[in-house]
């Protein structure tokens, strides 16, 4: 027996209404906090004219998304092959003929939605109200989908798999025994991890012995590792009832005509699941498919910003490696390619939506420095020996008619190609840790960084940048 306990009135309250209630606070909070989650995510997109290009119908569907949320929307759709009576099973859920059925092979040719209202239902026995509590005006809504073995369907059944991915709840729709084909459409719809209620239907079509024959099969063999029990139901959506007349000659006729659907357990099951974790399930299932948009969103954002940032690292690179090549002073050499280093750090920050200070560009230099180990101390050994051999080539000069200017220039390009390399490799780390949301990884700085430097090659890099200099300087003739 549960323990009873004082509610604020000081009214005794059972102890199991109690935790109902807790609960429900609960699955409100959730609800919320994913409401304001998707809103977030949808007014802080932070794409680019060229970044949404492509991405139009993602955008769109997350906006959808957000509606379905602020609107309550539970999305419910059935799946079945061709023939299941999947139509009729949602217009007896309806109440009316609003989805097209017929004896024509695949009539459902494209995914078709309608709204279900839930109304008192006195037709079921022991329910007095199909309303769900909590929901304010929600809205319920039916989608039919095409077959799942349509002829030159797959297209479609592509389209039905998509659908699986954003509803709530899925109706599998069977007509008897199961066959290979639905039993692998239905283990393929599992994987989705939505909540699904397989619905035997036609089932007065089938003598009571054979129905609870097939019915015991699938669920005791066929099904017994994907569904429960409990998720499966029989229901007769449109049932087909012999009616014996006689006419006036006392002639006896039979005749076959439609009959009242069968339809009670399937909306018994449905307002169950719905009742009992409804507002959790939209929630859940919203933030899942808005989550898989969002990867698409980011991987199109990251992979132009990554071409933008390869120039804008490309561009950072053949600068320093310029600067120092021209500049004959050796402090000036380092304090230059310092600056260029930051500079380059915070064009990428800007580029890929990361606030930072030149304060925080120099830290982040510094932090990247320390974790480069080798490289940076053999640029800045490098740079100083090649330095200094420069300024003495350079004030030989005159002395020599100029003839130092020669090894001047191999010493200046050697120097600027070190510059460039160092400069390359802090751009793909700076690049790396600003696409991964400013972040290095579970493994930490070091880690990250040893991994981008192992995949570089110092040495292919050192030599395109000294032929791309060298190229450059002659052409802008600064060493004749």
């Amino acid at each position: 027996m549960s323990e009873p306990i004082f509610d604020d009135q000081g009214n005794f309250q059972d102890l199991d209404e109690t935790l109902l209630s807790f609960e429900a606070i609960q699955e409100e909070l959730n609800y919320k906090q994913a409401q304001d989650t998707l809103r977030n995510l949808v007014n802080h997109l932070d794409l680019t004219a060229q970044e949404q290009v492509g991405l139009e119908k993602q955008l769109n569907r997350l906006t959808e998304m957000l509606g379905k949320l602020e609107q309550s929307v539970v999305q419910i759709a059935a799946f079945g092959m061709v023939g299941r009576g999947k139509s009729s099973v949602l217009n007896a859920l309806l109440g009316q003929t609003i989805f097209e059925t017929g004896p024509l092979h695949g009539v459902t040719q494209t995914i078709d939605t309608a709204h279900w209202k839930l109304q008192p239902d006195h037709s079921i026995k022991g329910v007095q109200s199909l309303a769900l509590s909590g929901w304010g005006n929600s809205q319920i809504q039916l989608i039919d989908t095409p077959g799942i073995d349509e002829v030159d369907g797959e297209t479609r059944e592509i389209l039905a798999r998509q659908m699986a991915k954003q509803v709530d709840l899925i109706l599998f729709i069977i007509a008897g025994d199961m066959t290979k084909v639905e039993f692998e459409a239905l283990s393929q719809l599992r994987e989705a991890g939505k909540p699904i209620i397989l619905a035997f239907n036609k089932i007065d079509q089938y003598p009571e012995a054979d129905r609870l024959a097939i019915y015991q099969k699938i669920r005791d063999d066929r099904l017994k590792e994907l569904l429960s029990p409990e998720e499966i139901v029989m229901v007769a959506a449109s049932p087909l009832v012999t009616e014996i007349t006689q006419d006036k000659s006392g002639k006896l006729q039979s005749k076959r005509r439609r009959g009242t659907p069968d339809i009670e357990p399937l909306k018994l099951k449905i307002l169950e699941i719905l009742q009992r974790e409804g507002k959790s399930l939209v929630a859940l299932n919203t933030m899942l498919y808005a989550d898989d948009v969002n990867e698409q969103i980011v991987a199109r954002k990251l992979e132009i910003r990554e071409e933008a940032a390869n120039q804008l690292i490309q561009k950072a690179v053949m600068t320093k490696a310029m600067v120092i090549a021209l500049n004959p002073v050796t402090v000036m050499d380092l304090l230059t390619g310092a600056i260029i280093d930051v500079a380059m750090i915070l064009a990428l920050s800007r580029l890929y939506g990361i606030a930072m200070t030149q304060q925080g560009a120099i830290a982040l230099l510094q932090k990247i420095g320390v974790s480069m180990g080798g490289i940076s101390a053999s640029e800045f050994l490098t740079s100083l020996g090649l330095s200094s051999l420069k300024g003495m080539l350079g004030l030989a000069a005159p002395v020599t008619g100029g003839f130092s200017l020669f090894p001047y220039m191999s010493v200046a390009i050697t120097q600027g190609g070190v510059a460039g390399v160092s400069c390359y490799a802090m751009g793909q780390v700076t690049k790396r840790y600003l696409a991964n949301g400013a972040a290095w990884g579970p493994d930490g700085p070091k880690a990250a960084v040893k991994s981008i430097l192992l995949s570089l090659d110092e040495t292919s890099i050192l030599n395109r940048i000294k032929w791309e200099l060298g190229a450059k300087l002659r052409r802008d003739k600064l060493f004749l």
